[in-house]
């Protein structure tokens, strides 16, 4: 068994949740903070078989397809003034996934 982490921009989650229901996948979902911009973040844990390790990894790319995104500039000498927008990559994903010794729902 594996469990895989996945932490994507929270814009996504309910679109990945649906699609991993969708396929009979489970996932715990959890509020999470980082990245440029420390915008939200949802991290999933998601338990699956080995052999479906793959496909799960395929609906995360399907799902949190990279995509460029224009934000307002912020400098740190003047955080209240609006600058030039700037162009940045959002979505995506970054997953985990690890060996589960054991694995009980109780």
């Amino acid at each position: 068994m594996k469990l895989i982490i996945t932490v994507i921009e929270d814009t996504d989650a309910a679109f990945l949740m649906e699609a991993l229901v969708e396929n009979g996948f489970q996932a715990t979902k959890l509020a999470s903070t980082g990245g440029f911009l420390l915008r939200g973040n949802t991290t999933l844990l998601i338990g699956v078989d080995d052999e479906r390790v793959e496909e799960v990894m395929q609906i995360i790319r399907t799902t949190c397809a990279p995509r460029k995104k224009i934000v307002p500039h912020i400098t740190p000498e003047l955080p209240t003034a609006i600058g030039v927008p700037i162009e940045i990559e959002s979505g995506g994903a970054i997953v985990f996934v690890v060996d589960v010794d054991q694995f009980r729902r109780l």
